[in-house]
């Protein structure tokens, strides 16, 4: 069904696109962490794999794409090269940099959703495997990294939930056949505005009512 939406060529285009912001992101986190060379690697892969290698492996999608295609495996490698000699100079361009995440957010979610999909799973539970896609390789960084994972941090923007809304906006379409090119595109434009925005409003997702614990924001970060 991916096929039937984009070509060949398109599709990997923009799968490459998407691997290397999100391999940029978990670089960049291994240079905050004072990580090596290797470390910023295995960061940088598994940030920009890991969501897909994980859908892949519960689909049955085997061997996965990140095992079958070079370029898949490459890309990362490329993002970790640069962020080790450019670093000061991408630190400086973070926001641009997560202008692409967000777009490679939007992407991820809808194309898990649909290849879920085709592998048989229902609505819902492909639209949750099109979640993982997006956001399963931050926590795999982030857990790496001894990080809590941003989607479980109150004091973090919104990021589960626009990847959410896009896989979920996939989903309808294809139960009411009305998945093509441009309601694919529309939904994974949908993600990344509401990603764009809660960056810019930091809208955050609400805590427990009448919650009792009073810790602050600085306390929770730490």
């Amino acid at each position: 069904m991916l096929s039937d939406l984009f070509s060949p060529s398109v599709q990997h285009s923009l799968d490459l696109a998407g691997i290397f912001v999100f391999a940029i992101s978990g670089a960049l986190l291994a240079v905050r962490k004072n990580f090596d060379v290797f470390g910023m690697a295995v960061l940088a892969e598994v940030t920009a794999l890991g969501g897909g290698l994980l859908r892949d492996l519960i689909i049955g999608a085997v061997p996965p794409a990140a095992f079958t295609d070079l370029g898949y495996f490459l890309t990362p490698l490329v993002a970790t090269v640069i962020v080790f000699f450019l670093h000061p100079e991408v630190e400086r361009i973070t926001k641009a940099v997560n202008v692409f995440d967000a777009a490679g957010l939007g992407l991820f979610c809808v194309a898990g959703t649909v290849k879920a999909y085709t592998y048989g799973l229902g609505l819902t539970f492909a639209a949750t495997l099109g979640l993982a896609t997006a956001v399963g390789g931050g926590v795999l960084r982030d857990i790496l990294a001894h990080e809590v994972p941003s989607l479980l941090r109150w004091d973090r923007d919104l990021y589960a939930v626009p990847a959410m809304v896009g896989a979920t906006m996939a989903a309808l379409l294809l139960r009411f056949d009305a998945l093509n090119v441009s309601t694919s595109m529309l939904s994974a434009a949908t993600a990344f505005v509401l990603r764009l925005l809660a960056m810019h409003y930091n809208w955050r997702a609400p805590r427990a009512w009448h919650r009792r614990s009073a810790a602050t924001e600085d306390a929770a970060a730490g």
